[in-house]
C-alpha cells in the first residue's frame, strides 16, 4: 500500500501531515485563558467588596450616572465606526473603497472607545461592584466583566502570526457585540426611564 503525497496518508508526508496544526491550534490558548481570568477576576472582585459610591464630580454633569451614561454614549458612537471602519477593511462596504486612512481610522476609534470605557468600568466596578438585583442589572454586571476578558482576548491575538484569517472579525465582533449590550443596558436605559 503506497501513497502518493497528495493521498492524504500521514505517513507518506500528505497534505494530512501537519505537525505544526497543533502548534497552531493552541495559539489561542493562552490568549483564551487570560482573557477568562481577567473576566473572573473583575467578577469576583466587583462581588465580594461593597460598593463605595464614589463621589467626584466631573464638570458640566449633575452627577457621576449621568456622566457615566453620555461618555458610555461616546463609547457607542467609537463602536460605530469600529464596525464600519472593520467591514471597509474586510471589504464588505465597497461603495466607499478603501482609503488609505480607514485603518488608522479603526485603531485610534478602538483605542478612543477602550480609554473611554475604562473610567466608566472602574466607576461601575469599584463604586457600584457586581450587581443581581434585577435581570437588567445581573446582564450589565456579567457583561461588562466579559468584555474587558474578550477585550484582552482580542488584543493577545493581535500579536499571534499566522492566525485562520476569521478569527480577528470574530473577536471584534464578540467584543462589540458585548460592549453594545453593555451600553444597552445602562445608558439607554437610564435615558429612557431617568
Amino acid at each position: 500500500m503506497s501513497g502518493s503525497p497528495m493521498s492524504g496518508d500521514p505517513m507518506s508526508g500528505g497534505p494530512m501531515s501537519t505537525p505544526q496544526a497543533p502548534a497552531r491550534s493552541s495559539r489561542m490558548l493562552w490568549p483564551i485563558l487570560i482573557g477568562a481570568l481577567v473576566a473572573v477576576a473583575l467578577g469576583v472582585y466587583g462581588a465580594t467588596h461593597k460598593g463605595k459610591s464614589i463621589v467626584f464630580r466631573v464638570s458640566g454633569f449633575e452627577d457621576l450616572i449621568r456622566a457615566k451614561s453620555w461618555l458610555a454614549v461616546i463609547v457607542f458612537v467609537f463602536l460605530l465606526v469600529q464596525l464600519v471602519s472593520a467591514l471597509i477593511l474586510y471589504g464588505r462596504i465597497r461603495f466607499l473603497g478603501s482609503p488609505s486612512w480607514i485603518g488608522t481610522l479603526h485603531r485610534w476609534s478602538g483605542r478612543l472607545a477602550f480609554w473611554i470605557a475604562v473610567p466608566v468600568g472602574v466607576f461601575c466596578l469599584y463604586g457600584i461592584g457586581f450587581q443581581s438585583y434585577s435581570t437588567r442589572v445581573l446582564l450589565h454586571s456579567l457583561l461588562g466583566c466579559l468584555f474587558f476578558g474578550v477585550f484582552v482576548i482580542k488584543m493577545l491575538a493581535l500579536t499571534k502570526p499566522g492566525l485562520a484569517g476569521w478569527v480577528l472579525p470574530v473577536l471584534g465582533g464578540t467584543v462589540f457585540a458585548i460592549l453594545a449590550g453593555v451600553v444597552l443596558t445602562s445608558a439607554l436605559w437610564y435615558f429612557t426611564t431617568v
